[in-house]
């Protein structure tokens, strides 16, 4: 019942909506706004021979609707390090490129992930604030179109487990060899036995765990994985004390998500060079 309705609103309402409002209008202007990116090297922060290494926050979703495929392409062309997706698990076992289980008001139809096939899915098309006509025909992407993007390019996929899913990381791993990316991409998870599963599938891929706090705990248990595994820590949750902690352990980590130059630059004067953002840009 649930992909009918969809797929209604999909052939019917959602034209109709188009017809009726234009891009601009104020009903459409209120959902999704896109940012204004700030350059950290026009504001002094980093240099080319110490710069800021800039992790693109589901997508440089300031200029495209997040975790879309527009928002990948734009981390690739601005020239950012990584840019980072979070992929869940369709009811046919397809993984999708989308941040929550349920599809919310960031699209025009709504609807779990794991009751929706990978073919409904893909009638689903983005609620992206004024610019919404131009990404009307952008649709959910998959795994394997998002690792397509950065196939032959410097930025690196980070991809973010979003549920904890052992029968399938294997797809996750076998599609990052498939394409070549095997030394360029990375996996994010916040569970440890995440990472230790897809370690034991591939131990070249790099590992980086997602924790709150950088306390010795954590510290131990990624050092125990390999050399190969950071740390992506909870900016706000990390003191100067903390971030003197892992560097004086010697493990490498990034935090997130710094969205302000001020921000980074007091980050960048403490040591830190690996940020993930959603306003920044280099």
């Amino acid at each position: 019942m649930l992909a009918i309705i969809n797929r209604i609103i999909t052939l019917i309402l959602v034209p109709i909506y188009f017809s009726v409002f234009s891009p601009t209008h104020p009903i459409i202007v209120l959902f999704n706004q896109p940012k204004e990116l700030v350059s950290l090297s026009e504001s002094g922060v980093g240099t080319a021979d110490d710069p800021v290494y800039l992790t693109a926050h589901r997508g440089v979703h300031a200029l495209a609707p997040e975790n879309s495929l527009p928002s990948f392409e734009e981390a690739v062309n601005n020239g950012y390090y990584s840019a980072e997706c979070d992929i869940q698990l369709t009811k046919d076992n397809r993984w999708v490129v989308i941040h929550n289980a349920e599809v919310d008001g960031r699209f025009c139809q709504f609807g779990r992930i794991d009751e929706l096939t990978l073919e409904e899915l893909k009638t689903f098309s983005y609620n992206w604030g004024a610019n919404l006509w131009k990404y009307r025909e952008s649709r959910i992407p998959t795994l394997e179109e998002y690792l397509d993007v950065f196939v032959g390019t410097d930025t690196r996929p980070q991809i973010e487990l979003g549920i904890e899913n052992y029968d399938m990381l294997y797809v996750v791993v076998d599609e990052i060899v498939k394409r070549g990316l095997e030394d360029q991409a990375i996996i994010l998870a916040p569970h440890i036995n995440q990472l230790k599963a897809v370690h034991e599938l591939n131990p070249n891929i790099e590992l980086w765990y997602l924790v709150g706090e950088m306390t010795p705990e954590v510290i131990t248990e990624a050092k125990a994985l390999g050399d190969n595994v950071w740390l992506s820590a909870d900016y706000e949750r990390n003191t100067e004390e903390n971030i003197k902690l892992a560097m004086s352990e010697n493990v490498n980590f990034s935090l997130f998500t710094v969205n302000t130059v001020e921000e980074a630059k007091a980050l960048y004067d403490m040591g830190v060079r690996y940020i993930e953002t959603d306003t920044l840009c280099n």
